[in-house]
């Protein structure tokens, strides 16, 4: 009677020692993050020739 349940213990107890190691470690080495980026704009605005008449005759609207 006791050699069946050896025999049924004895892989659950060698299964046990197999079990999966997960480690979460930070790296040795700082993260750099490399941004090289030119950003260029050009603007134009487009006016009216009433518009552009009143801004050039009143200078205290700029």
């Amino acid at each position: 009677m006791k050699f069946p349940l050896i025999a049924l213990c004895a892989p659950l107890m060698l299964l046990t020692g197999c079990t999966p190691r997960i480690e979460v470690a930070a790296p040795s080495t700082p993260i750099t993050i490399n941004m090289n980026v030119k950003i260029d704009h050009d603007i134009h605005i487009k006016a009216d020739k009433d518009v552009e008449t009143l801004l050039k005759t009143r200078s205290d609207l700029l």
